[in-house]
């Protein structure tokens, strides 16, 4: 059966690129378009898609006010198309219940569009295992006050570097684990967040200030401290170097044809090679199975490794890819992580925040 697709835009441009991007698959079936929210509520109703891409700013009824009515009436997954200037509205579209999103096509390089097509495309054959369910019971964490604390039990373990990996549904995942860390965190926090470029500087600076730890999106030669949070910038992979006692973040351009970017495996297996046995790696919600290796890396070397469970991850497919390789030690619902990796980092003083 093919996955129908209703596609939201007030710009006969941007409908035309999307609709022509989604026809090239035979699985895909663009059921329809519609020019603003009134119009695009009566063609869910009545054209019932698997699938909606929408705009934020249009006539008539904007994107948000969409949004709330189609989550209150009719949950349906929405890939939201954003340009780099709407990105600080990106997360609060995610937190009303949109499940990812995509940049919005341009006029301009062809490299551009093209790095459009693959990610819309790839989005689009991956929703099928979105789960509408466990993403509005995760939401609900993100305005929660409950504080997760860890249990009393020390470890044997010092880590001293925590790589976190995560896709679809990552922001608030992101969001219930950072916000939960303390000031005086004891290691290094890096993340891979897939995400396009422009998007993860407002992230990073969203999350720093919902947070006791501080997060910055990560630069080329950035000097890991614990208590500290870098995310990787989007179109680029981060990996980690060594240069004496210190460790830098080390910063490179994608190229078209990487599957995944940033990349966790890339993040994850750098992190492996600088801290072996000191490292943790945590693998979240995300389509595919980029991080699989990175964390098999981990673990090999004596790192310790966290995967979400399917209970509260929103597509399974990187935690369950990672468990199945056997590239995990434990496996908790995101709401139980916090405090897992607050257990496994606070049993030790000998590193202190600068």
């Amino acid at each position: 059966m093919k996955t129908k697709v209703l596609v939201v835009d007030d710009s006969a441009f941007t409908r035309q690129i999307i609709k022509k991007i989604l026809e090239q698959d035979s699985n895909i079936e663009v059921a329809g378009v519609a020019t603003d929210g009134i119009d695009a509520m009566a063609k869910t109703l009545r054209l019932k898609p698997d699938i909606i891409t929408l705009d934020f700013e249009m006539p008539e009824m904007d994107g948000f006010s969409f949004l709330r009515w189609l989550m209150r009436e009719r949950p349906t997954p929405v890939i939201m198309v954003s340009s780099h200037a709407d990105s600080k509205t990106v997360f609060k579209a995610l937190e009303l219940g949109a499940v990812d999103f995509i940049a919005k096509p341009t006029k301009r390089a062809s490299i551009e569009l093209q790095t459009v097509e693959k990610d819309l495309l790839r989005k689009i054959r991956g929703i099928k295992d979105i789960r509408m369910d466990l993403l509005s019971r995760n939401l609900e964490l993100l305005d929660s006050e409950e504080d997760f604390q860890p249990a009393a039990e020390k470890t044997q373990r010092t880590i001293n570097l925590v790589a976190v990996g995560s896709s679809t549904g990552g922001p608030a995942a992101l969001q219930i684990i950072l916000t939960r860390l303390p000031a005086n965190f004891h290691a290094a926090v890096i993340v891979s967040q897939h995400m396009p470029r422009g998007f993860t500087g407002p992230l990073s600076e969203r999350l720093d200030k919902l947070s006791a730890i501080r997060i910055k999106e990560a630069e080329d030669g950035d000097q890991l401290q614990p208590g500290r949070v870098f995310i990787c910038p989007g179109g680029y992979h981060m990996g980690i170097k060594k240069k004496g006692e210190k460790a830098v973040i080390s910063i490179r351009e994608s190229i078209l044809t990487d599957k995944y970017v940033p990349s966790v495996d890339h993040m994850m297996a750098s992190a492996a090679d600088a801290f072996g046995s000191n490292s943790m790696g945590v693998i979240l919600t995300g389509m595919g199975n980029d991080g699989k290796k990175g964390m098999l890396e981990i673990k090999e070397k004596g790192g310790y490794t966290i995967a979400e469970s399917e209970e509260s991850a929103i597509v399974f497919g990187m935690p369950g890819e990672a468990i199945k390789a056997g590239a995990v030690e434990i496996i908790l619902p995101i709401s139980e992580i916090p405090a897992e990796i607050i257990r496994m980092v606070s049993n030790r003083e000998i590193i202190r925040r600068n």
